[in-house]
């Protein structure tokens, strides 16, 4: 048989740990490279000195906050992150569109006393910049949004084998005698007490005998006109932390009620 599928485990905490610490020294360079030519790119285009500085930041920042959001709104209605897209798809062509001319007008106006290469190489080895940031930020991102595994290879083989042979034993073993409550109760009483607890924030509550029910049963307060009321038996046998099926609570009412008529009977 062919072995079955199993989805990627998740990194382990050093390795998640060294994982951001790279991409986010690759952020911190090529940002450095961006916003070296994006800054001059700002002089050149007659900025003011003081604001030269923010320039780069409005472009490559404006990059990094996209690519959050686009994780964020992943979602999100498709015009929404269509939307996101477009802007981060403008703001990363315009700082590789600003780093390759910086370069290709630099390398115009230079004169070369060693190694020269053509306006073209320059313009894509400019670009890299930008894109690398771009990467490094969504890479960080999808790093820090996948959980870690801090257990060890030895635990998951260990769980492995403890649920293989919990399965073969399950498949071997001789399937046990039907007990008095099974023949009492129909499989459908089964079924309805676990559609009943699932629907409620107690669903996994354990289960109680008969005689509990009632037991607990006699402490809920009467509802009107003096009869036993069923709303307030559930509560009661709620309260203690107990799950019970409709078709049970209704036995115990029943059993309440003959045994409240009965002591009334009694006393007249």
């Amino acid at each position: 048989m062919p072995a079955p599928h199993t989805a990627p485990s998740a990194p382990s905490v050093p390795l998640a740990a060294a994982i951001r610490i790279g991409v986010a020294l690759l952020a911190v360079a090529a940002f450095a490279l961006s916003y070296d030519a994006l800054r001059q790119m700002a002089a050149a285009s007659h900025i003011h000195p003081a604001l030269t500085y923010a320039f780069p930041l409005v472009i490559d920042g404006f990059i990094a906050i996209g690519i959050g959001a686009l994780l964020t709104l992943r979602e999100a209605p498709l015009s929404a992150r269509l939307y996101v897209s477009a802007l981060v798809g403008i703001a990363t062509a315009t700082s590789i569109w600003a780093n390759v001319l910086h370069a290709i007008r630099l390398n115009e106006q230079a004169r070369h006393t060693g190694l020269a290469l053509d306006d073209i190489t320059v313009g894509v080895i400019s670009a890299i910049a930008p894109l690398a940031l771009a990467g490094a930020v969504h890479f960080y991102l999808l790093v820090a949004r996948r959980p870690t595994a801090p257990d060890t290879e030895g635990h998951r083989h260990n769980n492995s084998q403890t649920h293989t042979r919990g399965n073969t034993a399950s498949a071997t073993a001789p399937l046990p005698a039907t007990n008095a409550k099974t023949v009492d109760e129909p499989a459908t009483e089964h079924v309805a007490e676990a559609a009943h607890q699932h629907g409620r924030p107690g669903g996994n509550q354990p289960s109680l005998s008969l005689e509990e029910a009632i037991d607990i049963g006699r402490t809920a307060p009467l509802g009107r006109a003096g009869r036993v009321s069923r709303r307030n038996i559930e509560k009661a046998i709620r309260d203690k932390g107990f799950g019970i099926s409709r078709s049970r609570l209704d036995d115990v009412k029943n059993l309440l009620q003959a045994e409240l008529d009965q002591a009334a009977a009694g006393t007249g």
